[in-house]
């Protein structure tokens, strides 16, 4: 059925179902929602491509979902047609509060796991954030076609951690389109209406925005009560800032305007925004003059780990400011901060929910807006007690640790991390948390073939290399999922890298005591392969305060003499030399005694 046959007034709540896919990641949720709008009638023949809603080029590079997409679709049902509206979101455990957002605008989720690898560490922490919000979930078992399926095994460990019924578990097969009708029903079925009401003023949550550079700001929204009509007088009660709604729509599967939007419904708002500021994610839209009581809005994202980012050329320092505004748009867990340093000029200091979270920032950057950028070392939050006065200051950068001597304790932000292992790699798992200074907090066995670790981390022995180690020891099969355990106090010390005893604000970092030496030495061998040879010898040393722990020189180049004198003849460049050594020994011979230039080069003549 066409979108533009149907009138959406035609839809009252009763009618409407929003819902989102929830998974760990490659589980097959965009393909599934590929599956779905095709069932649907939705996607043209054109269309017809894999991953349609992964319209990032990021995402289409990466084969993941970075940006939760919307797209609404027409399913007849018991001779009704019924409005879905569906959200496809992001399975990496960075992007977490894409997650969280989108099941705000939801009734319920569906719960899609792999009948191959079963469920794993993000399937559970979905799983959570879904029930926490009191949504239905269905739960699905995917790719039960493949040759390896296990659907019963699965089904088991479904019914065993989340307790749901062997029949409430819908069996399908995104890439050939087996169950996708069932599921379609199931979704109609189990998943409640909106409970909304047209004849109420109106009250719509602001769930997501994009720039668009012709059009401005592109808003979300999701209506609990009342109409908005184009040519509606808005305002949002964060900012009380009132426009004139220009034009309005659902997502089917891209912007398709419509007369008006109703109580239930979740559609795009266009009202002439500017600048990125005025739309706040999580606002409350209202009609002027009728204010309501506003959304409690979504919880904050915490960043987890900081980092620099500058540009290349420091004329492009305007660009990379506009850049990030817009991108920050659409991903409102990014915290930015205006930074200057000594060795890359002026930049920003930007908080992110995670590692992945802050290479894909960088890559839309460099990708979307043509910015060469430097993006420094990965840090998380530490927290210092000062000595004297017992007051406990937020340090984002090493560069602001205070001196050793004003300090009383350093607090790091720990977590508890969850792993999901096949029996085979325990060892390995438990051997790497214990080198990243883990701490055992409990141990479960799923079914015979996988265990439920738990362990508490410090989040700077995560923020680096830990989940390539954890994939790489597990052959890939390992899952890991975290959130925040607070703070505790920790033997942590400001290590400075040092170019000609001139330390690099930069590449300083705080490190754990114990690993000092060893993070110095490292990183002191990376910069001598790095740093290209100068005419003059450059000397690399990691410090802690006074103390040197390492040091690498890089050798000055030596002028090339012989290509001078010679015009390049390599035999006679040999020669040379020759002489050059029998020179040097002769030397040797005449002991420790000075000898002139002059003189050098006459030893030099005579032999």
């Amino acid at each position: 059925m066409s979108a533009k046959t149907v009138k959406l007034n035609q839809f009252p709540p009763e009618l409407v179902r929003n819902f989102s896919i929830i998974a760990h990641i490659d589980h097959g949720k965009s393909t599934l929602s590929d599956r779905l709008l095709e069932a649907t009638g939705t996607l043209s023949d054109r269309d017809k491509a894999e991953q349609f809603l992964d319209k990032l080029q990021v995402e289409k590079e990466r084969g993941i979902t970075v940006k939760a997409q919307t797209a609404s679709m027409f399913h007849d049902y018991n001779g009704k047609t019924y409005l879905l509206n569906l959200i496809d979101t992001p399975g990496h455990v960075d992007f977490n509060y894409e997650v969280s957002r989108s099941l705000y605008a939801c009734q319920g989720a569906v719960l899609l796991t792999d009948a191959v690898k079963g469920v794993e560490a993000q399937t559970m922490a979905n799983f959570y954030l879904a029930f926490e919000q009191d949504l239905t979930i269905i739960p699905v078992i995917n790719k039960v076609d493949m040759a390896s399926a296990d659907p019963e095994r699965i089904a088991d460990q479904l019914h065993k951690l989340f307790d749901f019924q062997y029949d409430e578990i819908v069996k399908t097969s995104a890439k050939s389109g087996l169950g996708i009708q069932a599921l379609l029903d199931a979704i109609v079925e189990r998943i409640p209406a909106p409970q909304g009401h047209t004849e109420l003023p109106l009250k719509a949550l602001l769930f997501d925005s994009h720039f668009d550079l012709y059009r401005g700001v592109v808003c979300l929204i999701a209506l609990q009560d009342g109409i908005i009509k184009k040519g509606d007088n808005i305002s949002l009660a964060q900012t009380g800032e009132s426009y004139e709604v220009l034009e309005i729509g659902i997502m089917y599967p891209d912007e398709h305007q419509t007369e008006a939007l109703y109580a239930g419904q979740v559609g795009y708002l266009i009202a002439g925004m500017k600048t990125v500021r005025e739309a706040r994610v999580g606002d409350t839209v209202f009609h002027a003059k009728k204010p309501v009581t506003p959304f409690a809005g979504f919880k904050p994202a915490k960043p987890m780990v900081f980092a620099g980012i500058y540009p290349v050329d420091n004329t492009d320092f305007e660009l990379l400011r506009d850049a990030i505004d817009k991108l920050t748009l659409n991903d409102a867990s990014v915290s930015v901060e205006k930074k200057s340093s000594p060795a890359l000029g002026l930049g920003f200091r930007c908080g992110f929910l995670g590692l992945l979270h802050m290479d894909v920032f960088r890559q839309r950057l460099e990708q979307e807006y043509d910015l060469a950028v430097i993006a420094t070392a990965p840090s998380v939050l530490y927290k210092v007690k000062l000595a004297h006065t017992g007051n406990i200051v937020d340090l984002e950068s090493p560069a602001d640790f205070p001196d050793p001597n004003q300090i009383d304790e350093v607090l790091e932000p720990m977590i508890t991390g969850t792993i999901i292992v096949p029996k085979e790699y325990l060892g390995n798992m438990i051997i790497l948390c214990e080198e990243k200074r883990g701490k055992q907090l409990d141990m479960t066995y799923i079914d015979d073939l996988r265990i439920i670790l738990k362990y508490k981390l410090p989040l700077n022995e995560v923020a680096t290399d830990f989940y390539d180690q954890l994939k790489s020891l597990s052959s890939g099969y390992a899952s890991f999922d975290y959130e925040e355990a607070g703070y505790e106090a920790g033997d942590l010390v400001k290590m400075d890298i040092l170019l000609n005893k001139t330390p690099i604000d930069a590449l300083s970092c705080v490190v754990h005591r114990e690993k000092a030496y060893h993070i110095g030495r490292d990183l002191a061998e990376r910069l001598k392969k790095a740093i290209p040879r100068q005419l003059f010898e450059v000397v690399i040393q990691a410090a802690i305060g006074a103390k040197i722990i390492a040091r690498e020189s890089v050798a000055p180049l030596r002028k090339d003499v012989t290509a001078k004198c010679y015009g390049g003849d390599i035999s006679r460049k040999r020669k040379l030399l020759e002489k050059q050594k029998e020179g040097k020994k002769r030397m040797k011979q005449m002991g420790n005694v000075e000898v002139p230039q002059e003189a050098f080069l006459a030893i030099l003549k005579r032999s």
